[in-house]
């Protein structure tokens, strides 16, 4: 009996795990998209009516910041070709619950090669059909 138990629980941490490498995939993708300033290529894992927020904190206070797909997404295909942007994620804690993942990643920014803020990334997903979609893009950005 203990050996099926814990062949059991073998295969719910291997599918877990398996889940939890595609959401990191999708997100992955997203910043290959945003680093090449390819919104198509990062249009391809989010949802259309994505929700896009930034907190930004700083000496007179925080600030909720609410963005358009549309607007993220022309800002990014709209950044000049001699400037190169970074986005380094220092690490990630995801979290799978069926259909629905969320995602924390730490991350440090850079404008050519120099920091510009850093801060923290708090993705959510959807598993629609086969692939993992981004609905929900929040990050916070300090100095």
């Amino acid at each position: 009996m203990k050996k099926y138990l814990f062949i059991i629980l073998l295969f719910i941490s291997f599918i877990s795990n398996a889940q939890k490498k595609e959401v990191q995939k999708t997100i992955e993708t997203f910043f290959e998209g945003f680093h090449k300033k390819d919104s198509l290529f990062m249009k391809k894992v989010c949802v259309n009516n994505l929700i896009l927020q930034t907190i930004n904190e700083g000496e007179k206070g925080n600030e909720l910041i609410n963005e358009t797909p549309n607007e993220f997404f022309i800002s990014i295909a709209t950044i000049p070709s001699d400037m190169k942007i970074e986005e380094r994620i220092l690490s990630y804690n995801i979290q799978v619950d069926g259909a629905m993942a969320h995602a924390w990643t730490p991350y440090e920014f850079y404008v050519n090669g120099k920091l510009s803020h850093k801060g923290v990334n708090a993705f959510t997903l959807y598993k629609e059909q086969n692939d993992w979609k981004i609905i929900h893009l929040i990050d916070t950005r300090r100095k």
